[in-house]
């Protein structure tokens, strides 16, 4: 275990930061917390170190192709490539039950299109049996979906990467002319934020079957966690939700590829389209952003 090198995208607080906590208390003989903020990444290893852990810390603006390819090559050159990639970064939109074009075209650059950008620089420096985890949410679950011609184009087997743009196009288009839906949604607060992770999840799936090097990747919901994403809010902590996404690491089959995994590390249909999940349970929905807007 020792000798592994293990990357987690966005991880100076949250669930990222209980993953690099997690990975460095299993031995991981290398784990990197990156930010795209400098001195907020080495406070977080500073914090770290004080607990007696040693993690590394390298910027990284997930966003940005030269951060990108800058941490590539310090990782090629450094140590021959990495072995483990959590991609965690992500952000979510401000406003819970409003959805505007601006806001929703940063979230789903951050959340999906950021990963194309990771998969050019750090995929070719994945070595042999490496594993992926693209972290979801069950938000990202395809029963958040009811317009049928996107359920159907997104779920089949051969889905592929023109599929995915064109359902972020309508979706996109759709919120610029003004002429969303809300029929074609289980629910629709955070809505630009359940279609980045529904992008991720259908990402996901075309990924492992292109990627060599017996490479498993896969898509983990890690709960519903008490962050500053949630505003605090959740049935987890952060210590609680970083165990599966290190199970996914570190101790899963290497055979488990294009899968969607749940918190508690079992396994999970995504092409479901009626699978009973609380983030389509629209009265739990309401009460839960009731409580979002009472508090700011």
């Amino acid at each position: 275990m020792t000798d592994k090198v293990a990357v987690v995208t966005g991880s100076n607080k949250g669930i990222g930061y209980g993953i690099v906590t997690e990975l460095c208390r299993r031995g991981v003989g290398t784990v990197y917390l990156t930010a795209r903020d400098i001195h907020r990444g080495h406070s977080a290893v500073e914090k770290l170190k004080r607990d007696g852990l040693n993690p590394k810390f390298h910027q990284l603006d997930i966003t940005d192709t030269r951060s990108v390819e800058k941490f590539a090559n310090h990782l090629k050159e450094k140590h021959g490539g990495l072995d483990i990639l959590i991609n965690n970064a992500a952000t979510i939109q401000q406003n819970i039950t409003k959805t505007t074009y601006e806001e929703a075209k940063h979230v789903i650059d951050v959340n999906y299109k950021s990963l194309f950008i990771i998969e050019k620089y750090l995929f070719p420096i994945l070595k042999e049996n490496a594993r992926v985890i693209n972290i979801s949410s069950d938000l990202g679950h395809i029963s958040n979906l009811k317009n049928n011609y996107w359920l159907n184009r997104l779920s089949k087997d051969d889905i592929e990467v023109q599929d995915i743009d064109d359902f972020i196009d309508w979706f996109l288009s759709s919120v610029k002319n003004g002429t969303l839906k809300e029929e074609d949604f289980a629910v629709t607060p955070y809505l630009a934020y359940r279609v980045s992770k529904i992008a991720v999840c259908a990402l996901t799936r075309v990924q492992y079957r292109k990627v060599d090097r017996n490479i498993a990747i896969n898509t983990l919901h890690p709960g519903f966690v008490k962050t500053d994403m949630t505003q605090n809010n959740g049935f987890m902590t952060v210590e609680q939700s970083c165990k599966a996404p290190v199970y996914l690491a570190l101790d899963c089959d290497q055979s488990v590829k294009g899968k969607f995994i749940w918190f508690d590390k079992s396994e999970r249909d995504w092409t479901d389209r009626n699978m009973d999940l609380l983030c389509t349970d629209k009265e739990t929905v309401e009460k839960y952003v009731a409580q979002l807007i009472s508090k700011s």
